[in-house]
């Protein structure tokens, strides 16, 4: 939860800081008109790979096959879409990079990996109905 935090606040502080070296740049308008474009563009891009991400899933599952990858891929756009739901330059660099097939896969490894660690502490419980 400390690390949470921090993260928190880091992240916060880096925003403001490129929002005015930024702004200086180009104007606030321009900034605000940005955050705009990013995050309309992005939730309209992490939507698109969401219903994709998701068909595929659905096929992989009537053909009988676990569908792992494509629930790490809805992980990813998910986080991705919430970035890029959130004003700021940083947290849009990081949503489409998990939105952008490309370059999801570079957070894929590290997601699976979590997801181990989590289900080997037992703090995911799965319990069929």
């Amino acid at each position: 939860m400390r690390w949470l935090l921090l993260t928190l606040l880091i992240v916060s502080a880096l925003e403001i800081g490129v929002f005015l070296w930024i702004g200086g740049l180009i104007g606030p308008l321009w900034v605000v008109l940005l955050i705009f474009l990013t995050g309309i563009s992005g939730i309209m891009l992490a939507k698109q790979q969401g219903i994709e991400a998701w068909n595929r899933a659905r096929i992989s599952m009537n053909s009988g096959e676990p569908p792992t990858e494509y629930i790490i891929d809805g992980i990813c756009i998910f986080i991705g879409a919430v970035f890029l739901f959130t004003p700021g330059f940083v947290t849009d660099i990081v949503g489409f990079m998990l939105v952008i097939p490309w370059t999801r896969s570079m957070f894929k490894n590290s997601i699976r990996k979590l997801i181990m660690k989590m289900s080997g502490k037992s703090t995911i419980i799965y319990r069929r109905w």
